[in-house]
């Protein structure tokens, strides 16, 4: 099963120690290993350094585009199907220093402030069979980054890499994604990317709908294109008739349900302000839709709700294959590590996905199943580290990377003891 699915790549390291130890990474990575950094994945692979590993994220000739590639067609091939999603959002990894790649004090999610930190703008798939990321782009601030060519040289930045706002690395890995044959008839994502229209546009083009989260100051047109009102203004005229109550999907405790409304906007339709309102707090959040046929309310309730899948993936890639446990700061570093992250996860949701059946999409029926819930992606995550990676625990073994991190860590504190009495400002 692992190694079906590890030949999906395996082609893709043309040499025998390359492709074993890419073999030993992803493998670690769905260990119950609790730092998933090259040195922690090293030791469960049984080997005697780190360096392999280190090797094989840094120096090791192989292409991590083209590997993304296959994910991508793994995922399609997985868990495609015919109501299946794109999703972009974004995810922070916090960092110390200001040498890693795309570094900066910026916003994140992640943290909910402005922190020192990379972030990471991704494409996630959806469908009724499970979810998974499939693309990867490293967000590189314009004056700090972009305009900087020493530090870009000393983080490993290709000189064709230009500065690109995130709704643009967005709409480059949607494209990508439909040029490779990803069939999706929707995108979705919050207000960063709701409110650029270039990425509006783009998905026009492609004939590819949308539900985008947009701010509530944004101005729509109504009454057939003559009149123009904020969203949240257009909101607060709604009848009570307006309001339909419907689940945006299900959740741990069964259907999400919120009360929604919609109005045509623009002159040209199918276009739609959707508006969601929380049922217990008032809460209002808008979204701008677009479609290239009609379709009723609840297929875009059902797209909206979609966009909770990409936060789900982040949780589990961090908290289960180690997507932000890396200790790089190389930009080719970055990518090949979230690379075989991604794949780790897909592999984890293609097991799910095998294991649960499908059901028709009823949003709005609660559950009544009185039997265990679907195997999850942390479950089968579970299950794989005791199932495919058997502890290897011997004391002998124990001591040996006990006294390899301490002599580094040792090594490494003897330099930084040395960079400070070289330094003009110490004694």
């Amino acid at each position: 099963m692992f190694d079906l699915a590890m030949s999906r790549i395996a082609g893709r390291f043309t040499q025998v120690e390359p492709r074993a130890t890419a073999r030993a990474f992803v493998l670690a990575l769905l260990s119950g290993v609790e730092r998933k950094n090259c040195w922690r994945l090293a030791e469960h692979a049984g080997h005697a350094r780190p360096g392999p590993m280190q090797r094989l994220l840094r120096t090791t000739r192989w292409d991590a585009d083209a590997v993304r590639d296959d994910i991508r067609a793994y995922v399609l091939d997985q868990l495609g199907a015919d109501d299946g999603v794109l999703i972009v959002d974004e995810t922070g990894f916090l960092k110390k220093g200001t040498a890693s790649a795309g570094v900066q004090r910026q916003y994140t999610g992640t943290a909910g402030r402005i922190e020192n930190t990379q972030v990471g703008v991704f494409l996630a798939y959806a469908s009724n069979k499970g979810r998974a990321l499939i693309d990867r782009r490293l967000y590189l601030p314009d004056a700090s980054w972009s305009q900087d060519a020493e530090r870009r040289t000393r983080a490993g930045v290709p000189d064709q890499v230009e500065f690109a706002t995130k709704p643009t690395l967005a709409g480059q890995m949607i494209a990508a994604a439909l040029d490779a044959g990803m069939g999706a008839s929707w995108v979705t994502g919050d207000e960063a990317y709701g409110q650029d229209p270039g990425l509006r546009a783009l998905l026009e083009s492609r004939r590819v709908g949308y539900v985008l989260a947009v701010a509530c100051s944004t101005r729509v047109l109504i009454n057939q294109g003559r009149t123009t009102a904020r969203a949240d203004a257009v909101a607060d005229r709604l009848p009570a008739s307006a309001w339909h109550r419907q689940s945006a999907g299900a959740g741990a405790k069964g259907p999400r349900y919120y009360d929604w409304a919609w109005i045509e906007i623009g002159a040209d339709c199918p276009r739609h302000l959707l508006i969601r309102r929380n049922q217990s707090s008032g809460e209002i959040a808008f979204y701008l839709c677009w479609a290239p046929r009609r379709v009723p309310l609840s297929e875009l309730v059902r797209v909206a709700g979609t966009r909770w899948c990409i936060e789900e993936c982040f949780q589990a890639a961090k908290g289960q294959v180690g997507l932000d446990h890396y200790q790089v700061r190389h930009w080719t570093a970055w990518h090949r590590h979230i690379t075989l992250a991604m794949f780790a996860l897909a592999f984890l949701a293609a097991l799910a996905a095998d294991a649960t059946p499908v059901r028709t999409a009823q949003p709005n029926r609660p559950i009544r199943s009185t039997g265990p819930i679907n195997l999850t992606v942390p479950e089968v995550r579970h299950l794989l580290g005791a199932l495919l990676n058997p502890a290897n625990t011997s004391p002998r073994r124990l001591l040996h990377w006990s006294t390899w991190r301490r002599q580094h860590q040792a090594t490494a504190r003897r330099s930084h003891y040395r960079r400070r009495l070289a330094s003009p400002s110490t004694g």
